[in-house]
């Protein structure tokens, strides 16, 4: 007569059964789609976008590490076949390895400038790079560092950029104080906690990278391990990836980064092309 399995045999073996097979799953995406780039195309809609920006389209790269040479490239044909009338860079463009970060830096900047966008490229800085060098090597390939600084792109649009909030002295005042009431303001900051940390409310859209979407998540839920142990961010699940708000309500898209720096699980690498709509458009 065989004997029948104890309760807690059972659920042990379902335990280890189900942790297999969610293992399984997450290196299954990690070695498939999180190897492949998503164009992820936003629509944001605001009061304050002039009729004559509806449809502006803004593409965001940021966080590219090391990214190959070959997959940057094929991010700017892609972009040029797809049409943008801005490209914005939100920082971290080195290497992992001190000895190649000028070198991965350069030739990122490089094939970046592929890009064709109507009113130009734009960039800042992210806690891996060194601002004197990078502002050097942007400048070299027609792309325009901001440093908490900004400036009118068109009538009613300001665009303003600050240095990271981690490595440099980061300055939302300072880098929209050219703006003039009435403007829709769009701000870069590498990393999106100092929305949570500065005075927002001149702002109508802040875009930031950083935390490449948790990098290694649950099914696409922020590890906590991960945060407690590198202080990726002090506020969670609230700027892993997608759209969040700032302390005072602004609104802040967080990318989940472009490049290669760890496995990713669950994070898959992006491009960011947020289109922008007069409210009137809403129907």
């Amino acid at each position: 007569m065989r004997r029948k399995k104890s309760p807690l045999r059972r659920a042990v073996r379902a335990v280890f059964l189900i942790g297999f097979a969610i293992a399984i799953i997450h290196i299954a995406h990690a070695l498939t789609l999180d190897r492949i780039i998503q164009y992820l195309e936003v629509d944001f809609h605001s009061p304050n976008i002039s009729a004559g920006l509806d449809g502006y389209r803004i593409a965001l790269i940021t966080d590219t590490h090391d990214i190959s040479e070959e997959r940057l490239g094929a991010a700017v044909r892609e972009l040029n076949e797809r049409g943008i009338d801005l490209l914005l860079l939100g920082g971290d463009y080195a290497s992992r390895n001190p000895a190649d970060r000028s070198y991965t830096t350069i030739r990122t900047m490089g094939v970046l400038s592929g890009v064709r966008a109507t009113d130009g490229s734009f960039g800042v800085a992210g806690n891996h790079d060194s601002r004197t060098d990078l502002y050097t090597y942007m400048e070299a390939n027609g792309i325009t560092p901001l440093s908490n600084s900004g400036l009118r792109l068109r009538e009613g649009f300001f665009l303003a950029g600050t240095q990271d909030w981690l490595t440099g002295h980061a300055d939302i005042a300072a880098a929209t104080a050219g703006a003039l009431p009435g403007d829709f303001v769009l701000l870069v900051s590498h990393n999106p906690d100092i929305s949570m940390r500065q005075d927002t409310t001149g702002v109508d859209l802040i875009l930031s990278g950083h935390t490449h979407g948790g990098q290694i998540t649950l099914f696409g839920i922020w590890a906590p391990a991960l945060e407690r142990r590198f202080g990726i961010t002090r506020y969670g699940q609230r700027f892993m990836s997608g759209w969040a708000y700032s302390h005072d309500g602004t609104p802040v898209f967080v990318s989940n980064g472009t490049g290669e720096y760890l496995p990713r699980m669950f994070a898959r690498p992006q491009v960011v092309i947020v289109t922008l709509r007069h409210e009137s458009y809403i129907q």
